[in-house]
């Protein structure tokens, strides 16, 4: 297995590397020919196929360190990282200057969710062995999902300098510039990558998803030869999707429709999705919280986070863009934080939400608060009040005021029309499932309406609305009144929101690096061709 590929693979070798770096010490010719048969299927991510030959090799060589290391590979690909966690500290035990299993543990823990423990097992692998690139790759990624993109940068850099011709290194190198504002830099990476590897699926998703970029004719072109020919099937939804933007820039939009048709039939077979049992948790949530006290406690607990509350490709980082260029506020961007605690509370009680919430006491929503604050208090080191866009946090706002009284909620709007569209036009990298057939998109878009209006509702002095085309109409009013919302003074800053020069590490990246344009929907352009969407959410 390459140890240049991803966290999860990243640690296995192939059989003759292991024994010329005497990672077989020890082991009998039958262990390590084992071994070498395991190895061999890690490498393809065939964990079941590796079952049988690490089963046997755990059967004579139980605690050897080579042993365990591959057969935590093995978990992570299984979607068992605490088992991977618990089978690498048995081995660094045994062996704690070893590079690949410090770097397996980053990876294993950073399934986990733990992406501190992962950083540190990461800089703790580099630290060993800093020729393993493998190491700065993991390392420049995981700094990158903690929004740490300088340090993910260098790191990033050094992988490269070792790997020059690792793709998967030069995309994520690319997405890093873009998070930093460089976007020329940004296209440049990506282009490289497509120079080593044409066919690269996620280099042309990552122009694509630059936006602001226009795919020329020849592009459109390479992109039709791609999708034209054998690929992988995890990597044709991605080189459809960017198919289907470089159609749109020739002005080809019946093609383009057709292709995105094709990539998101493709992507909901890889994220199945069930519009009714969602329906019916969105039910169970209103239900649970319908006589929500209409004011918060006297309590001003959680008066630093503004948590804004939106659909996908809805304008949520547009509004984090703009209190974010405000010196009081740090924006934290999608934070897992929240979804976390609720699961966590989930499973500690054995029962899913809402269930629980509504035989929750007020201590309970005050332990849960207070979890919520210590888990995020890194983005209150600089400045005192953050915000939290996650696109989980929508259902979980009534959960949310109950931790956290003060906290405040601004609930993006946009075109129903546009937001459907954008949504069926983007490739994501993980969850939004609902967003990869149409009926499902506008049911999915009705659920949030009546949970938005009952929020409203229910938090009138907590919730406030912004929409879209009001901001691009009137900018400055809309802005003053967010701002006093926030209970924050109004801050010219905030209307040059393009200028500022913080990490934006979402798709909309490129766009919040532009002035507000007033002309941004793209429905009109494919006309009566969503007809059938136009009807789908016609539906209520």
């Amino acid at each position: 297995m390459s140890s240049m590929q991803s966290n999860a693979d990243g640690s296995s070798s192939k059989a003759s590397a292991l024994v010329e770096q005497g990672r077989m010490r020890g082991l009998s010719t039958e262990v390590a020919r084992l071994l070498a048969q395991a190895g061999a299927y890690l490498d393809k991510r065939d964990p079941a196929g590796a079952a049988q030959a690490l089963a046997g090799a755990r059967a004579l060589a139980p605690d050897h360190p080579e042993v365990l290391r591959l057969w935590a590979v093995a978990c992570i690909l299984e979607g068992h990282p605490d088992a991977a966690v618990a089978a690498l500290r048995r081995a660094l035990a045994a062996n704690a200057d070893d590079a690949l299993l410090h770097n397996n543990l980053g990876s294993a823990l950073a399934a986990c969710g733990d992406s501190e423990g992962a950083t540190a097992a990461f800089r703790r692998a580099t630290e060993l062995a800093p020729a393993l690139a493998a190491a700065w790759y993991n390392l420049g990624k995981t700094l990158k999902a903690r929004a740490q993109s300088n340090a993910a940068g260098d790191a990033l850099e050094r992988a490269l300098a070792l790997a020059p011709r690792h793709v998967a290194a030069r995309v994520v190198y690319a997405d890093n510039l873009k998070a930093l504002g460089c976007i020329g830099d940004a296209e440049a990476a990506y282009r490289k990558a497509l120079r080593y590897k044409p066919g690269a699926a996620h280099a042309w998703w990552g122009l694509a998803n630059l936006k602001t970029v226009r795919f020329d004719a020849a592009d459109a072109a390479a992109l039709e030869r791609c999708f034209a020919h054998d690929v992988a099937a995890e990597d044709r939804p991605a080189l459809g999707f960017a198919l289907a933007k470089a159609l749109e820039d020739q002005d080809r939009y019946s093609e383009a429709l057709d292709v995105l048709h094709q990539a998101n039939a493709l992507r909901r077979q890889q994220q199945p999705w069930d519009a009714g049992a969602f329906s019916r948790e969105i039910d169970a949530i209103m239900a649970t919280f319908a006589n929500l006290p209409r004011s918060g406690q006297a309590d001003g607990r959680g008066s630093e986070v503004i948590f804004i509350v939106s659909l996908p490709r809805a304008g949520s980082t547009l509004i984090e863009q703009i209190i974010a260029s405000h010196p009081d506020i740090e924006g934290a961007g999608e934070l897992p934080d929240l979804a976390a605690i609720i699961d966590e509370e989930s499973r500690r009680r054995g029962a899913a939400f809402p269930v629980w919430a509504a035989t929750a006491d007020a201590d309970d929503w005050k332990r849960l608060g207070e979890s919520y604050l210590e888990r995020t208090a890194r983005w209150r080191l600089q400045r005192s009040r953050f915000t939290d866009k996650s696109l989980l946090n929508w259902p979980y706002v009534g959960a949310a005021a109950a931790m956290l009284p003060g906290a405040r909620f601004v609930q993006c709007r946009r075109d129903r029309v546009e937001t459907a569209l954008s949504c069926y036009r983007q490739w994501f990298n993980q969850g939004q499932a609902f967003s990869y057939a149409l009926d499902d998109i506008a049911a999915y878009l009705r659920d949030h309406d009546r949970l938005a209006r009952l929020w409203s509702e229910r938090l009138p002095s907590a919730c406030h609305t912004l929409v879209h085309e009001d901001l691009l109409a009137d900018p400055e009013t809309c802005v003053r009144h967010l701002l006093a919302f926030c209970g924050l003074s109004f801050d010219a800053r905030c209307l040059e929101f393009h200028r500022s020069e913080r990490s934006v590490r979402t798709a909309s990246a490129a766009q919040v690096r532009e002035p507000l344009r007033r002309e941004t929907g793209r429905a009109a352009r494919y006309g009566d061709l969503l007809e059938p969407l136009r009807r789908a959410l016609r539906q209520d």
